[in-house]
C-alpha cells in the first residue's frame, strides 16, 4: 500500500466514472458521490456527510475549535486547507495565475476565476424563483434570503447584525475583536482581511489592472470597472 505512493499505482477503479484510487477504502468513500448516501449526520444542525472525517471537520464550526495555527502570525484555523490558503494570501508574494484578458496575476485560482467575470460579464448563479442572476454565490444567497425568505441568516453574537454567509460573519467579528493580521508592506496600515489589504495596496500603485470587457478601458479599482461595465453595456445596448 505504501509503495503505491511512489509508483502512482491505482488499482481500485470506480465503475461509475473514470476515477481510480490506491486504496480500497478511498474507493468506498468515493462511491457515495454516485449513491448520494450520507450516513454521518451532525447532531447540531441538519447537515450530513458521506465520510466520518468530513463530519469531524464540520463539527469544528459548532465547537469553534481551531487546530491549525499559522507559524507566521497569530491566526488559527479549523481546517488545514484554510491555513494553506491564508499563507498564500497573507504571507506569500507568489502569483502563478494570470488573467488571459489583461495579464493581472493572482495568488489563487479562485481569485482569477472571479476576476475573469469582470471581463466576460458572466453571472453563473441564477435564482430558481425569478430571473435574477449573480456574479458570486454569496450574492445569490443574500438575494434568496431578502427576496424569497429562503435560507438561514448568520447573526453576530456581539451586535446582532445578520449576514447571509458564515465567512462574511467571521470577517465582521474580527472588527469587534480588533484583530488586524494583514499588514501593508509599504506603510504601517493593518487590515482585518486580505481583500482589504489588496484594495489598500492600490494606493501605492499606479498600475490599472482592471479592464472593461466591453470597451477595453482600464481602471485601478475593481469597483470602478464593475460600475463602468454596467453603464458601458447599457449604452451599447441602447445604440
Amino acid at each position: 500500500m505504501h509503495s503505491r505512493i511512489h509508483s502512482g499505482e491505482k488499482p481500485y477503479k470506480c465503475h461509475e466514472c473514470d476515477k481510480a484510487f490506491s486504496q480500497s477504502g478511498h474507493l468506498n468513500s468515493h462511491m457515495s458521490v454516485h449513491t448520494g448516501e450520507k450516513p454521518y449526520k451532525c447532531h447540531e444542525c441538519d447537515k450530513s456527510f458521506s465520510q466520518s472525517a468530513h463530519l469531524n471537520t464540520h463539527m469544528r464550526v459548532h465547537t469553534g475549535e481551531k487546530l491549525y495555527e499559522c507559524s507566521l502570525c497569530d491566526r488559527s484555523f479549523s481546517r488545514s486547507d484554510n491555513l494553506q490558503q491564508h499563507k498564500r494570501q497573507a504571507h506569500s508574494n507568489r502569483k502563478p495565475y494570470e488573467c488571459p484578458y489583461c495579464g493581472k496575476l493572482f495568488k489563487l485560482s479562485a481569485q482569477l476565476k472571479l476576476h475573469v467575470r469582470i471581463h466576460t460579464g458572466a453571472k453563473p448563479y441564477s435564482c430558481r424563483h425569478c430571473s435574477d442572476c449573480f456574479t458570486r454565490h454569496h450574492q445569490l444567497k443574500a438575494h434568496l434570503l431578502k427576496s424569497h425568505n429562503e435560507g438561514t441568516w448568520f447573526t453576530c453574537h456581539i451586535c446582532q447584525k445578520k449576514f447571509s454567509c458564515k465567512d462574511i460573519l467571521n470577517r465582521h467579528v474580527l472588527r469587534h475583536e480588533g484583530v488586524k493580521p494583514y499588514v501593508c508592506s509599504e506603510c504601517p496600515n493593518r487590515f482585518c482581511t486580505a481583500t482589504e489589504l489588496r484594495y489598500h495596496q492600490l494606493v501605492h500603485s499606479d498600475v490599472k489592472h482592471f479592464c472593461c470587457g466591453s470597451c477595453g478601458k482600464y481602471f485601478r479599482d475593481k469597483h470602478y470597472v464593475v460600475k463602468h461595465f454596467k453603464r458601458c453595456v447599457s449604452v451599447q445596448h441602447l445604440n
